[in-house]
């Protein structure tokens, strides 16, 4: 493992110096617009940025593998490779970081509808990578996304917006009145 790690862009590269490799190259707005996580949109600076990536490890990993894949574009994770943490990652050797890809806001956009489409082909398909079983453990938050409103949505008294009201039933053994 540690051949593979001395591969790894990440190996002992410190966050500091990651984060101020990538705005120089991207500059704040783009890597809001990419990564959108709000220590790179209200008052930007390098200092914030640790302080919120230190305490934060999904957010850390994030830019981790946005550093590895969009920065250096090494090549994807598969396999065994693609459960583990950015930093644990290896890579054979010979394999050296490319130029940074350049960014654009509409690279990004179209980035993510890209994303959106595969990740709705995937749910449709069952899980990641087709698995035939669904992943994770997500609780209805209430919020549709594609309706833009709350699926929850009921008009309290006096409210006067368009949101439907649902109708209460009067059967005290069927409360959701259905």
């Amino acid at each position: 493992m540690v051949e593979e790690q001395q591969n790894n862009p990440l190996h002992g590269l410190k966050l500091e110096t990651l984060i101020t490799e990538l705005v120089e190259c991207y500059d704040w707005k783009i890597l809001y617009a990419a990564l959108k996580l709000e220590c790179f949109n209200l008052n930007p600076s390098i200092e914030g940025c640790l302080k919120f990536l230190k305490k934060t490890e999904w957010a850390r990993e994030k830019v981790e593998h946005f550093y590895l894949y969009r920065y250096k574009r090494m090549p994807k994770a598969t396999g065994e490779q693609f459960d583990l943490k950015p930093r644990e990652r290896g890579f054979a050797s010979g394999i050296m970081p490319r130029k940074p890809m350049e960014l654009t806001f509409e690279s990004i956009a179209r980035m993510h509808e890209l994303a959106a489409e595969n990740f709705e082909a995937n749910r449709n398909a069952g899980g990641p990578r087709g698995s035939g079983k669904p992943q994770g453990n997500r609780k209805n938050s209430g919020y549709d996304n594609r309706a833009g409103q709350s699926s929850n949505s009921y008009r309290r008294d006096g409210d006067s917006s368009s949101k439907p009201s649902r109708a209460v039933s009067s059967d005290p053994s069927n409360p959701w009145g259905k």
